[in-house]
């Protein structure tokens, strides 16, 4: 069997850090879901210190959702992106994913919009899935749109992306997806491995789904992208795939990435190891984050061009 990685130095200082801090709370997903996502919310809040400069950050609404729209210092004019925020579709918002949200458009030089999608377990899937295909559909036609989205957000942007393929609607330029739940098998090797942590964990991400779709739903496509058939992973726009090494979900990752590289697909994946999943939530204390946004805009900079 493999055997478990460690954590990066950087990564055990920020882990050491969150131990000290949230000494005594509880795990979110054990209390009902409104205690949960807030405090969800306040842990996730403290990332959002130091925040990076841009040109404009502004709430407004967006297909009668609450939106966040980010504008970088060097916006093209050009380009925006859909960004869809991750926390388990039960938790976590556009203000929990700011600083992620200022980063991306810092390093693709794209506009950013975080839409607030409705959360489980009140609004379990297909809800958010929905609301994320109703903010694609109102999008301004005058701009080059892509998609983003981390952990359950990159779930449901390949969701979406999945639907558009099956309806026929217009495709994004390309997407950035980062460390993805897309399958419900929990015995992966990575799930074998970091079932306890850190961070993540096994039995958070069974109340996750089971917060999300119901078991007989698992296996369609738009609920578990990995059971999509090779004809419609092969339509797919250009993707940018990345995976945090002490991840119970990254298996989910290379899996994916396995299925499109037999299909002759080149969407680059990056694999940090030493990190937990969520890293690049840690920009200010971590620079791995650091590095997974400038290659994540590398990318897209160089598609956009």
């Amino acid at each position: 069997m493999t055997p478990r990685r460690q954590p990066s130095p950087a990564m055990r200082a920020v882990l050491d850090r969150l131990a000290q801090e949230d000494r005594g709370l509880a795990d979110p997903t054990t209390l009902e879901p409104q205690a949960g996502r807030a405090l969800a919310a306040l842990t996730n809040i403290r990332w959002n210190e130091d925040l990076p400069p841009v040109a404009e950050s502004r709430t407004l609404m967006h297909a009668g959702l609450p939106a966040r729209l980010v504008v970088p210092e060097g916006d093209t004019g050009r380009d925006a992106i859909l960004h869809v925020h991750g926390g388990g579709w039960a938790f976590c918002s556009a203000a929990t994913h700011e600083g992620a949200a200022r980063r991306i458009a810092n390093a693709t030089g794209a506009r950013v919009l975080t839409v607030e999608y409705r959360l489980a377990p009140e609004h379990p899937y297909p809800h958010g899935l929905e609301d994320v295909l109703a903010a694609w559909a109102t999008r301004d036609t005058d701009l080059r749109w892509s998609m983003a989205g981390d952990s359950a957000g990159a779930n449901l942007a390949l969701a979406a992306m999945l639907r558009l393929i099956e309806e026929g609607g217009p495709l994004p330029a390309q997407a950035l997806l980062f460390y993805g739940v897309y399958g419900a098998d929990f015995a992966t090797p990575s799930y074998e491995l970091y079932a306890d942590g850190p961070g993540l964990t096994r039995a958070k991400m069974q109340r996750y789904w089971n917060w999300y779709a119901a078991r007989e739903l698992r296996d369609r496509p738009a609920v578990s992208p990995l059971a999509a058939s090779d004809a419609a992973l092969a339509a797919l726009p250009p993707l940018y795939l990345n995976a945090a090494g002490l991840d119970p979900l990254c298996s989910d990752t290379e899996r994916l990435a396995a299925r499109l590289r037999a299909l002759g697909r080149n969407d680059p994946f990056d694999l940090f190891e030493g990190v937990v999943h969520g890293f690049m939530q840690m920009g200010p204390a971590l620079p791995e984050a650091r590095d997974a946004f400038q290659r994540a805009g590398a990318v897209f900079r160089k598609r956009a061009d």
